[in-house]
């Protein structure tokens, strides 16, 4: 029986790499095979500054450190970021400490993304974030030596994109109707985090103010599973369009039975991490949120998105609190996604990359190469 669940999901896994399309064939072009140039990875740590202290269901926070990356090749620049909020487990101090130790010379940037991440995997477990960083600095730089952005090389719809959320943490009734009031013309759909002691409260402090559909997002904050469907229904009749997470990631028996009575779509979140994840969650959850800092970076959520379409998932893209360089990492990606949760930079008051921009509620690419992102400040990469 474990030899059979071991062939079943590397099967699996096989399947959605088949899946992926390869780079243009331009992007193997006579000139790329004839570089001589290689690579060159540095890195600065960087401190978010949140516009409103952030809490969901189990603690707060007003900063996130991240790591930014940088890869130089042929006098080009690719950009990447790992975003680092407290529950995922890397550091700063983790992040370079792993960076430190990965040599990308031999490699092609434009032709060797899929090896290089095989590579990065050999290199150490977990380190999902830092491993990120270097994957979606590899996707700007490919994308740039290849003249276009990644949409266009996915031949995406840029504009076939849902609408953001825009994320309303656990607060007091007169901070949840100011974060509301901000939000109104800029937003179609709201996010509000629950799983306290107080989440009608919270609901009502909302709709004091607006009508706009909802998506909440529990954060395993539920722990009886008859109480979270009562709890389901009622929001339902709130005007909440679908549930993220509402129960600890591992009591996933607890979870199918409740997606199976819940009026409401119910997304994995913690329950799922990387592309092995996506298959032992059909039937658990309605669909996935990836999320380019779990599942490290953009050649892997490409995949998990495939891979759970071919199994009749739903699929959502969400993010952490992060600039505009992951957050547009991720934009080029979610062209017919169910869902999607990309405020991550509009949460901060210090972008320092101007990237994808909210336009109408949604987040959408610029048509620069690459993910399509650029320092707005002096940022001192080093070894």
């Amino acid at each position: 029986m474990q030899n059979r669940r071991h062939f079943l999901r590397m099967s699996a896994i096989a399947a959605a790499s088949l899946a992926v399309p390869s780079l243009l064939p331009a992007c193997t072009s006579p000139k790329n095979k004839q570089s001589k140039s290689t690579m060159k990875l540095s890195w600065t740590p960087y401190d978010l500054q949140l516009n409103h202290t952030f809490t969901i269901s189990g603690f707060s926070r007003k900063t996130t450190p991240v790591v930014l990356t940088k890869i130089e090749y042929d006098g080009l620049e690719g950009y990447g970021e790992a975003s680092l909020p407290p529950y995922l487990g890397e550091t700063q101090e983790s992040v370079i400490e792993f960076l430190r130790k990965v040599d990308l010379s031999g490699f092609n940037p434009s032709r060797d993304i899929e090896e290089i991440m095989a590579y990065l995997d050999e290199t150490a477990d977990a380190n999902t974030a830092a491993k990120a960083a270097i994957d979606i600095a590899l996707h700007d730089l490919a994308g740039k030596i290849e003249g276009m952005p990644w949409y266009k090389i996915r031949g995406m719809d840029k504009y076939n994109v849902p609408d953001t959320t825009f994320t309303i943490g656990i607060d007091t009734d007169e901070v949840v109707r100011e974060k509301t009031r901000e939000a109104l013309g800029r937003f179609n759909i709201l996010k509000v985090k629950v799983g306290g002691p107080d989440d009608k409260r919270m609901i009502e402090a909302i709709r004091s103010e607006t009508d706009l559909p909802l998506a909440v997002d529990a954060n395993q904050g539920w722990k009886d599973r008859q109480q979270a469907l009562d709890m389901i229904f009622w929001l339902k009749e709130q005007g909440i369009v679908m549930v993220e997470q509402p129960m600890p990631k591992g009591d996933l028996d607890n979870i199918a039975r409740l997606t199976e009575e819940s009026p409401l779509p119910i997304f994995a979140d913690e329950s799922i991490q990387r592309l092995a994840d996506v298959e032992r969650l059909k039937g658990v959850f309605s669909g996935i949120n990836i999320k380019l800092m779990k599942c490290t970076g953009m050649l892997e959520a490409w995949k998990m998105r495939n891979f759970a379409y071919s199994l009749g998932m739903k699929v959502m893209i969400g993010c952490m609190t992060e600039t505009s360089c992951a957050i547009s990492a991720a934009s080029q990606l979610y062209a017919g996604m169910d869902f999607a949760d990309l405020d991550g930079a509009l949460l901060i008051g210090n972008d320092c990359f101007d990237g994808a921009k909210l336009e109408n509620g949604k987040i959408i690419p610029n048509d620069q190469p690459g993910i399509g992102v650029k320092p707005i400040q002096e940022l001192a990469f080093g070894r």
